[in-house]
């Protein structure tokens, strides 16, 4: 499977195929880069220990239950490998980075397919597949349809998961994006980055919440010694001081996220329901290369498992950039009629 964000073979002005922050990565994380340019020249700490403190902070855990990685991917890649299950439940459509890290630990993977005219949202199905002593893994909000799992269902997942012995991990990477939900219980596994909300793709950070101190312990002994660089922890430490990112960043996002979708519907498009940064929608196939000829790209979503070449996600932008993809597509629909 491609990714989206892959400007380096096609010649691209507008990217809306990589859902990244629209507003950038905050000022103050660019001036802490800046200051501490010097300080590259030595090693990174390989126990991130001033970044887990601050992040034991505002998660409200001991430094002792936190792992930090090379982004989000990195840790999927650890824990499929520590906890080598004999079997793997993903939904789909899905980041494919979940199944890809599970085979490779050996994991015998099964899908569970969530319906387009369900809007993609996990239902009460998911608590029958859970395997014994095996691992689920779930996204909330999911890629690439922005759907939030309702918090009574997950519930009832996380306790059907410790009566089977088996092993959560719930993805919240995009968490920030969305409407602030007091009614979420903690997964065992809870796995977060600093990529998509502070605009950090390029620096690689995230870091996973393991309810169990001895296998966090266990996970972030796996793989490389230096897995994330000193710039990454001193970028996540200034941008962990920031207390007006997130909420701004959550209100400019839903206005245009409404815009695009409306503008989207009123081509005669169908969109789902989303509250992360991006919106899943069908058009006619074909689109995207028709985008590109035009120098904006979206991402096509026919390697997604349970999608087809009729299925689109596009990031949410600034308005002008939105607006932009919005007057594109209309020519095109435009063109083919």
């Amino acid at each position: 499977m491609t990714h989206g964000g892959d400007v380096y073979s096609v010649d691209v002005e507008l990217d809306f195929s990589a859902n990244i922050n629209p507003l950038g990565m905050p000022a103050s994380v660019r001036s802490a880069l800046r200051a501490g340019a010097r300080s590259f020249e030595r090693y990174p700490d390989p126990k991130c220990r001033a970044l887990r403190r601050a992040l034991a902070e505002r998660e409200g855990v001991a430094p002792e239950n936190i792992v930090c990685g090379n982004g989000a991917s990195d840790l999927i890649y650890r824990l499929a490998h520590v906890l080598s299950p004999q079997k793997a439940l993903v939904t789909a459509p899905a980041f494919s980075e979940y199944e890809k890290a599970m085979l490779e630990a050996g994991s015998k993977v099964e899908r569970f397919y969530l319906s387009a005219e369900n809007d993609f949202r996990l239902d009460e199905g998911i608590t029958e597949r859970i395997p014994a002593r095996g691992a689920v893994i779930l996204a909330s909000p999911n890629n690439p349809d922005g759907g939030l799992i309702d918090g009574a269902l997950l519930g009832k997942v996380i306790a059907k998961c410790r009566e089977k012995g088996a092993a959560l991990i719930l993805d919240q990477c995009f968490a920030d994006f969305a409407r602030a939900r007091a009614d979420i219980p903690r997964p065992p596994f809870a796995l977060k980055a600093f990529t998509k909300i502070y605009a950090m793709a390029g620096l690689r950070l995230g870091y996973l919440i393991c309810e169990d101190a001895s296998l966090a312990e266990k996970i972030a002994a796996y793989g490389p010694c230096w897995s994330v660089s000193a710039p990454a922890q001193l970028a996540g430490l200034a941008a962990l001081k920031e207390k007006t990112f997130i909420p701004r960043t959550r209100r400019f996002v839903r206005r245009e996220r409404e815009f695009l979708s409306a503008s989207l519907a009123g081509l005669g498009l169908k969109t789902f329901p989303s509250e992360a940064n991006y919106l899943l929608f069908k058009g006619p196939e074909g689109l995207r290369a028709a985008l590109l000829r035009r120098r904006i790209s979206i991402r096509c979503c026919s390697d997604y498992y349970g999608l087809g070449p009729q299925f689109y996600r596009a990031a949410v932008r600034l308005r002008a950039e939105n607006e932009t993809l919005v007057g594109a597509i209309k020519e095109i629909l435009s063109e083919e009629k």
